[in-house]
């Protein structure tokens, strides 16, 4: 009886394992290095400080570092910026790391960055734009917050950037999505209205809301990768998927105890939810599949929603005369 318990729990362990390397996801498998590239990486800096935080940033950061890149961690918080440059320093054994202050929120901040950076630093090879907020507010220049920081604030950045990569080329431009933009849909007209693709505190409103600039981080890769043919600089964008620390951010404590466990079993960590970005940043080959959308490390198909023409022309356009850009 007892080896019959002993060889059932075996099995159990094994499965478990094996579900587990399958939840984990695919790797990057480049070995590309990257000494003399520079690359930005863009993101909310808890994630670069916090080990209790999503850390995808971060686990970017670092991986970027060791292959032998200068990485410029763009980051809000000017405080704590001393720490999280330390502390990618220390977990990839590289000093060609360091900080720049970028609040997405300020549009004004934005071209303050981009004006600082294209005067100090002569290369850009890489850009990731891998900041994002899931939560209610209002921007600086009175956009809703995820709509601006989400989207509007990287594509500025993108734009402003736009010349450098071009003369670093070939160079590569990735933006963090999430699956959630199957469920998102542009209104326009509610745009126009209250400066965001949505409205209401609800739930359900801040989930759409957030699928909805989810969708124009697809679409705005798509658009992009249009305007960039014949340059020798390529866009991605990608889910990276659903990310243990993500999992009870927001929840009260019983929630968050009960939940630790399946979070443990059916999500990836940092550096597994990490790969598909470094997979569209680093992996040869993939050129042309410019202005696609990737996950676990290939490339997906996307509903007909995320590839529409017109939508992503519109887009643009509508980004543009709020950018100032226009």
């Amino acid at each position: 009886m007892a080896e019959e318990i002993l060889l059932i729990a075996g099995v159990v362990i094994a499965v478990l394992m094996i579900f587990r390397m399958y939840v984990r996801g695919a790797r990057c498998k480049s070995t590309a290095k990257l000494h003399g590239k520079t690359v930005i990486v863009t993101g909310k800096l808890n994630t670069f400080v916090s080990r209790s935080n999503t850390g995808i940033g971060r686990a970017t950061a670092v991986d970027l570092a060791r292959r032998g890149a200068r990485v410029i961690l763009a980051c809000r918080n000017q405080i704590h910026g001393g720490a999280a440059v330390a502390i990618v320093q220390r977990e990839s054994g590289s000093k060609n790391v360091v900080f720049m202050q970028l609040d997405l929120a300020s549009l004004k901040s934005v071209r303050s960055f981009a004006e600082t950076f294209l005067k100090t630093e002569r290369r850009l090879d890489i850009l990731i734009n891998n900041a994002g907020v899931y939560m209610q507010g209002t921007t600086e220049d009175g956009l809703g917050l995820m709509f601006g920081v989400n989207h509007l604030g990287h594509f500025l950045l993108t734009n402003l950037l736009l010349d450098r990569l071009k003369e670093c080329a070939p160079s590569r431009i990735v933006t963090v999505s999430s699956y959630l933009h199957d469920y998102g849909n542009l209104d326009f007209d509610t745009l126009r209205t209250h400066k965001e693709f949505g409205v209401g505190e609800s739930v359900v409103s801040v989930f759409q809301i957030y699928s909805h600039s989810k969708l124009c981080n697809v679409l705005f890769t798509h658009e992009l990768a249009k305007r960039l043919q014949g340059t020798n600089v390529t866009c991605y964008s990608l889910h990276p998927g659903a990310i243990n620390s993500d999992l009870t951010r927001n929840m009260n404590k019983m929630s968050r105890r009960l939940l630790k466990p399946i979070a443990a079993l059916f999500f990836k960590d940092v550096e597994a939810g990490a790969q598909t970005t470094l997979h569209c940043a680093v992996q040869e080959g993939i050129e042309s599949l410019s202005g696609r959308y990737f996950s676990d490390c290939a490339v997906q198909k996307v509903k007909t929603k995320a590839q529409d023409d017109a939508v992503a022309k519109k887009l643009w356009e509508v980004s543009e005369t709020l950018c100032g850009l226009s």
